[in-house]
């Protein structure tokens, strides 16, 4: 699992290109403040440890926006940061697992479309801790 942690002041997606056949059509993008965007590329490897995997994410994701003072988390699937990638099966139930664990630990928790490549909105502060990278 590779974990791209960016703090930013504002993150906005336009959805452009569907890449995978069964995943819902989504027309409108969304708009964040204030958010710990996470880019999340699942390798290969995670499927047989997924539950280490998993919390290890939860944590890392908790301590970087605690670090941040944000409880809004958006998860944005992102396999451009490994060349060993997930089945996307696996990928979207992951998140949808590690949104819900977020969630009922009081968290604001967002998935950006999964399956789409998407015009991207980055407005990111120069500040220490802003961007955080980690190999789990």
């Amino acid at each position: 699992m590779k974990l791209l942690m960016i703090y930013m002041d504002r993150f906005a997606y336009n959805p452009t290109i569907k890449t995978l056949v069964d995943v819902e059509v989504i027309e409108k993008g969304r708009e964040f403040l204030d958010a710990q965007v996470a880019f999340i590329h699942a390798e290969e490897s995670d499927i047989e440890n997924e539950s280490n995997i998993l919390k290890k994410t939860l944590k890392n994701l908790k301590w970087i926006a605690g670090k941040n003072s944000t409880k809004r988390i958006v998860l944005h699937s992102f396999a451009h940061l490994s060349e060993s990638k997930a089945e996307p099966g696996f990928t979207k139930a992951f998140f949808d697992k590690l949104q819900k664990r977020l969630e009922d630990t009081g968290y604001e928790v967002y998935q950006t479309p999964f399956g789409y490549f998407l015009d991207l909105s980055v407005d990111a502060p120069g500040v220490s801790l802003a961007r955080v990278f980690k190999n789990l």
